[in-house]
């Protein structure tokens, strides 16, 4: 069984993705920033960028009937290296007991307003 979930962000249409796949138990979450995809507004603070982050992909994860413990793998990836360190409080908020697989990257992103994109999979139990 395969499922397309969309958020509304414009992305989405214009580049032609999903916000997630689910395929059987599987989650596939794609890159999401730090946008409030209500206002298609995003924060210059790469703090308040991070838990939006979270917020859209935890969001995402309820459409697709999974949750944050169900995250098994997730990729941080951001422009600035430097930065990742002040993340961490906000994922050790989220992920700290879930303890998921983890890779942080250093790549540019779409949008020089982006200063983190976050992507997941989970696996629905």
């Amino acid at each position: 069984m395969r499922k397309l979930i969309n958020s509304g962000s414009t992305f989405e249409e214009k580049i032609g993705y999903s916000r997630a796949v689910v395929q059987d138990n599987w989650v596939f979450v794609s890159g999401t920033t730090g946008y409030n995809y209500e206002t298609m507004t995003i924060s210059e603070d790469i703090v308040k960028q991070t838990e939006q982050c979270l917020l859209n992909i935890k969001k995402t994860l309820k459409e697709a009937e999974a949750s944050l413990s169900d995250v098994v793998r997730v990729t941080y990836i951001l422009p600035k290296a430097d930065e990742f360190e002040l993340c961490w409080p906000i994922l050790k908020k989220y992920f700290g007991a879930i303890k998921p697989a983890a890779t942080m990257l250093s790549a540019g992103l779409a949008n020089e307003k982006m200063k983190i994109e976050i992507q997941v999979t989970a696996l629905k139990s």
